[in-house]
């Protein structure tokens, strides 16, 4: 498999969190971060920034997580957006008054989205994984965001294409956007079966054993993070906007979720947020 077109992240502490950024959207008119395990409430098997409350931890504690996440963008819960993640391509485009929405109740999240994207200001969005990809997509000459949930799934039904599709009506060119692709599972520990691996075929063609190739076992191993990067380049973005965060969950030290390695187990974020422009 080849390896991602470009790698660029680092740590950083914003209040009691330690997150991962992106550096190369400093300097741009957002704040995009993705949480680790660390600095948050939450004990056990979610220990301690669990952002999931459908995994089973005490909501009291996530709600409390969440309130860690939204202040390390100088956010509140009441402007946070998430979208019910059902592994598709659906795609909503959200505005200030969508802000809350499944901040507080899974059933208040909006519809069928595995993507959001808003041109909106203030409006703070957030897509969960746990070994799936997190994609964060901004064009700085239209000020467009979009958060995107990448498992396999939705990796073949061309998630991240149909996110930058939304963002076309809202005056984007794909070709000016940056992306920021997040922590995965590792593509040497992504096993899969015939049935993924028909997918990927059918997806990519005769590229597809750049991100799918035989185990030995009879099955698969499947490169979430080059699968993405020829959806994003092949849907017009620069490869050189392509910059991936190869660090994969369920390594050791841990510090991201991963729901293969450990279940019951909880969820980090990326969250991204639009600044306003003078």
């Amino acid at each position: 498999m080849t390896a991602p077109a470009a790698t660029t992240y680092e740590f950083r502490q914003r209040g009691s969190l330690e997150v991962l950024a992106w550096p190369a959207f400093d300097g741009f008119g957002l704040d995009a971060l993705v949480t680790t395990r660390r600095g948050g409430v939450s004990a056990g098997a979610y220990a301690t920034l669990n952002m999931s409350l459908h995994v089973g931890d005490r909501p009291a504690d996530v709600l409390e997580n969440r309130r860690l996440a939204a202040a390390a963008i100088g956010a509140g819960p009441g402007d946070l957006v998430y979208g019910n993640q059902t592994h598709g391509r659906d795609v909503a485009i959200v505005t200030a008054g969508d802000r809350g929405r499944g901040a507080w109740r899974l059933d208040e999240a909006v519809g069928n989205a595995d993507a959001l994207v808003t041109a909106d200001p203030g409006t703070v969005l957030v897509t969960m994984v746990a070994d799936c990809v997190p994609i964060v997509l901004y064009d700085p000459a239209a000020h467009v965001l979009a958060c995107v949930h990448a498992g396999w799934r939705g990796t073949v039904a061309r998630v991240a294409a149909a996110a930058l599709d939304a963002m076309r009506t809202l005056g984007t060119r794909p070709e000016d956007v940056v992306a920021g692709v997040g922590p995965a599972i590792a593509p040497d520990r992504y096993q899969v079966g015939d049935d993924v691996a028909d997918a990927a075929r059918a997806c990519f063609s005769s590229r597809a054993e750049t991100v799918i190739r035989p185990d030995g076992t009879g099955r698969w191993l499947f490169d979430l993070w080059t699968a993405n990067r020829l959806i994003l380049t092949d849907a017009g973005v620069a490869p050189g906007r392509v910059h991936t965060a190869a660090i994969p969950t369920g390594a050791e030290p841990a510090p991201f979720f991963s729901d293969r390695a450990v279940r019951p187990c909880g969820r980090f974020a990326a969250i991204a947020r639009l600044r306003p422009r003078y």
